[in-house]
């Protein structure tokens, strides 16, 4: 299994904290996942389907879809050349595991979604492109119907409803660990703090 030394191993008594560089793609994508997810609300449930409005923040929603895909990609790179430090030696193992498989799965649907998503408007797209914001333009995934849309976008919808339900047990875990935790082990993604954290070199 890969990275099980983030099960396996510990930092002793002390929280290591996350790289710069890592804490702030951590915090650019939560704001856009925030973002996404109240942009494609407002457009699916809210405004009037064909309205200009209805639209407008359907092409914001494939634009924040493109660049949270990106920063994901972005990350796992980041990740790879920069494995994140183990948590400290009192935190359950059992909560280890669960951590790190909240985050692989985050890694997952960071991925998965912009892709369903640009699979659902690939089949109507004109001339092979997706028009997004800026007059930007992404290409199309290929062989791909205009029937196929519905289907897929059940999918994609199931991944929102997916990624919001792993927020929630994220955001969770980090305010157990930050005041009822027995190290805040949420000290190691600033700006929260803990009582023995340490910034790597």
């Amino acid at each position: 299994m890969a990275m099980d030394y983030m099960v396996e191993d510990s930092t002793g008594a002390v929280a290591v904290r996350y790289k710069s560089v890592v804490v702030w793609i951590h915090w650019i994508t939560a704001i856009f996942v925030l973002t996404q997810i109240y942009v494609g609300f407002k457009f699916h449930r809210f405004l009037p389907k064909g309205s200009p409005e209805r639209m407008d923040a359907f092409a914001w929603h494939k634009t924040i879809g493109a660049l949270i895909l990106i920063l994901a990609l972005v990350r796992l790179a980041v990740r790879l050349m920069n494995p994140p430090p183990p948590f400290p030696a009192d935190l359950p193992k059992w909560e280890r595991l669960l951590a790190v498989w909240n985050h692989r799965i985050f890694y997952f649907l960071l991925i998965a979604l912009p892709l369903t998503g640009l699979a659902a408007v690939s089949g109507r797209a004109e001339g092979g492109l997706v028009a997004l914001r800026w007059g930007l333009e992404l290409p199309a995934i290929p062989g791909l119907g205009p029937d196929s849309g519905e289907g897929i976008g059940e999918v994609h919808a199931a991944l929102v409803y997916c990624t919001i339900a792993l927020l929630v047990l994220h955001v969770g875990a980090a305010l157990k660990q930050q005041f009822f935790g027995p190290r805040d082990v949420s000290g190691r993604m600033p700006p929260f703090r803990g009582q023995d954290t340490v910034t790597p070199d």
